[in-house]
């Protein structure tokens, strides 16, 4: 395969196993648990995310959310997965976005877990099944991840998977309603 069939080639979701987690794109089927999970954590993911539209947990959001996801990964631009445990509960969900090819073969890393779930290393298996997934099966070279200089829990994941700190974006993403400073960590292959 040449050098540029690899920089174009858009890789099929599959599901990643292993520590006790399985990693796999999200389903219709997924909704209700989707739902439940996000109306449960909604206090504690707000502060941390952009305003969510006034029908995000609904069914008809959920399904464009889908459309969406596929296309997108059939566009080799974002793979999405869920994060469930061995009894397939569940978890929250690990994202990898704004997909980069070409001389950059790069990523950004987005994450999230529920509340009942939070603190409790789920997060930092998930990203270790991940990471390397990223640069073997996807052939990335780089993941990039910003997250708000208040976030401790999301410093420490981050230096925790491998990721250096790399900068300080002034009024980067808007969070909960408000442009919001954000730390820059990245992780390169090797």
């Amino acid at each position: 395969m040449g050098l540029l069939e690899t920089f174009r080639k858009p890789v099929e979701p599959r599901s990643i196993f292993g520590d006790g987690l399985m990693l796999r794109f999200p389903a219709l089927e997924d909704y209700a648990a989707w739902a439940e999970l996000r109306g449960q954590s909604r206090g504690f993911l707000e502060p941390w995310e952009p305003i969510w539209p006034a029908d995000d947990l609904t069914l008809a959001a959920y399904r464009h959310r889908i459309r969406r996801y596929r296309d997108l990964a059939a566009e080799d631009t974002c793979y999405p997965y869920f994060i469930f445990s061995e009894g397939r509960r569940l978890l929250g969900a690990v994202t990898l976005t704004n997909v980069r090819r070409g001389v950059a073969q790069t990523a950004t890393l987005g994450y999230w877990i529920g509340e009942a779930h939070a603190r409790q290393g789920h997060m930092n298996r998930a990203l270790a099944l991940l990471v390397p997934h990223a640069f073997k099966l996807l052939s990335l070279h780089r993941l990039d991840a910003a997250c708000l200089p208040r976030n401790e829990a999301s410093i420490a994941l981050l230096k925790r998977a491998g990721f250096e700190r790399e900068g300080y974006a002034k009024s980067y993403l808007q969070i909960a309603g408000r442009w919001e400073d954000h730390l820059l960590f990245a992780k390169v292959a090797g």
